[in-house]
């Protein structure tokens, strides 16, 4: 039997292939500080799915319809090492797709107060660049990686500025730090909902993520409001299944937002 039938099967006798409910990740571990050169790091494992996120912080110009504002990027790579699907060379579309996902959860959150990143307005402002690497693909690589890259911002602290010679201070190759954190404001944490048949889960292994139906991948904030939402693969959820989503978001997402 294909391993796609061999997961609906179970499903329909309402198993799992390691035997966990429906609505239980599988052990989540997460670190900081792991990346000595970045401004704020982190590692999460989840199962055996491994993320590690970076930052750096630049001084740049803002964008021309936000001037008083930080900037914000994230790039998400997938390490030829961490699966057999993935390959070196230009992103992926999946890579986009995660970088995507997870920027938006972190901007409509409005967890990072980006005019409290500026320097001078229209001219000179803090810009945030996130760094993902997957390194190990068991699959649920969106909450994997937003979950690093929420734990790395939380970790991340500003290099020291000098604003009468406009550059950042630093000790031979290394940026001197100012101390001083990013400054969050919330914690939003990013749920993937997956279906298979009728039934909806979160946390799918690499065989079970293989066999999904649809996806939903849901933002809530601190307070338990949703603030992002991005729906994935060909199949689809009625509106009774999306309020179910809505709700399991913010459960599991009060859950891993204790680690933080």
């Amino acid at each position: 039997m294909r391993a796609e039938g061999y997961i609906k099967k179970l499903f329909d006798s309402n198993t799992r292939i390691d035997e966990r409910g429906f609505l239980d990740f599988r052990p989540v571990k997460i670190e900081t500080g792991v990346i000595r050169t970045a401004e704020g790091s982190a590692r999460v494992q989840i199962g055996n799915t491994v993320a590690v996120a970076g930052i750096k912080m630049d001084v740049k110009e803002p964008y021309p319809d936000t001037p008083n504002e930080g900037n914000l990027m994230v790039d998400v790579e997938l390490v030829p090492i961490a699966s057999p699907m993935f390959e070196s060379g230009p992103p992926s579309e999946t890579a986009v797709e995660i970088a995507r996902v997870v920027d938006r959860g972190i901007r409509e959150s409005k967890s990072i107060d980006m005019e409290k990143l500026c320097i001078k307005e229209g001219e000179k402002v803090w810009a945030v660049s996130i760094d993902v690497h997957i390194l190990n693909h068991d699959g649920n690589l969106i909450d994997a990686a937003s979950l690093a890259a929420i734990a790395a911002l939380h970790d991340t602290k500003l290099p020291k500025y000098d604003e009468e010679r406009g550059v950042i201070v630093k000790d031979g190759p290394a940026v001197v730090s100012s101390g001083k954190k990013l400054g969050m404001k919330d914690k939003p944490i990013e749920v993937t909902i997956f279906k298979i048949g009728s039934k909806l889960f979160v946390d799918p292994t690499v065989e079970e993520n293989e066999s999904i139906e649809a996806r939903v991948t849901m933002a809530t904030n601190e307070k338990g409001n949703l603030c992002a939402m991005q729906k994935g693969g060909n199949g689809f959820f009625t509106r009774d299944e999306l309020l179910q989503a809505a709700d399991i978001a913010v459960e599991k997402g009060k859950e891993l937002r204790k680690l933080l």
